[in-house]
């Protein structure tokens, strides 16, 4: 009987002088946090989708409390409007961005690209590209099978089923950045939203000379510079057999979709067909 008394003496005791130990650490290596990391991450939507280049949403508000400029902090989802409320808590000043979206650079549908072989193996497309070049004979086009769809937290993109390719719900896109990560294929890309919506750009990224991505698919960049050449304001560059439009330049004349002959430029989320279908008109002028 004593025995046990002595063992429950001791443990108490040695219990006690651990917790006191732990407790004058604890008191020693005490950092008092921020109540305005509170109070950002209050303003923040909570979305944690890592958009900003976080793990989440309070990661990036002690970012922003613990910085001296919020020159490299942005929210993509929350935009401008938030990040404005967010200076203001902080004391600090933030430029106002413009709003950008996710855009599909491939207009390779099934009825463009026809396929040259059969993937019989898991559904991504980071495993089919990392065992071959893909069904159809474009090395680059899109694979279908909706990595970028699964990886988008807000719903904004699905893959046709008529198409094989993604659709981006404007309404939706956050312009997070998972779908551009989730691409194998390095398809989707970010550009300003544009006023009025309105985006000029490049919907292929095929590297191939133009024989090679013409006879792959219908709708491929040829690199046939005229509309670099029909550009007025050097907004289109032609490197590595693929034409490129920088959205910081262009003036969204337009005129560059007019002249490609394979319809790669689309205007809007439109695209030209081969059967000479012209792109809806926009209401626009810039």
């Amino acid at each position: 009987m004593q025995t046990i008394i002595l063992t429950v003496v001791t443990l108490t005791a040695l219990g006690a002088i651990l917790a006191a130990a732990l407790y004058m650490v604890a008191q020693r290596f005490r950092t008092e946090e921020d109540p305005r990391i509170d109070e950002v991450a209050a303003l923040l939507p909570g979305a944690n989708c890592g958009g900003c280049g976080f793990a989440g949403c309070r990661a990036l508000a002690e970012a922003v409390v613990k910085s001296e400029t919020m020159d490299n902090l942005y929210c993509p989802v929350g935009g401008s409007e938030v990040m404005q409320q967010v200076a203001a808590c902080v004391g600090r000043t933030v430029e106002a961005r413009e709003p950008m979206i996710a855009v599909v650079r491939c207009a390779g549908a099934c009825s463009l690209r026809p396929p040259t072989s059969l993937y019989d193996g898991a559904a991504s497309c980071r495993i089919e590209a990392a065992l071959y070049k893909g069904e159809t004979d474009c090395l680059y086009g899109c694979s279908g099978h909706g990595d970028c769809e699964r990886a988008c937290l807000f719903g904004a993109l699905r893959i046709d089923a008529a198409t094989g390719l993604p659709v981006v719900d404007e309404e939706k896109c956050t312009a997070c950045g998972a779908c551009v990560k989730a691409c194998p294929k390095r398809i989707i890309e970010l550009r300003k939203k544009g006023p009025k919506g309105c985006r000029v750009f490049v919907s292929c990224v095929n590297k191939d000379k133009g024989n090679v991505a013409r006879k792959a698919c219908k709708a491929a960049c040829i690199a046939c510079a005229k509309c670099s050449k029909a550009c007025a304001f050097g907004a289109i560059a032609i490197e590595e057999n693929i034409a490129y439009i920088d959205f910081t330049v262009c003036r969204l004349c337009r005129k560059c979709a007019a002249e490609c002959p394979t319809g790669a430029i689309r205007v809007n989320g439109e695209w030209r067909m081969e059967n000479g279908l012209a792109p809806s008109p926009l209401n626009f002028n810039p």
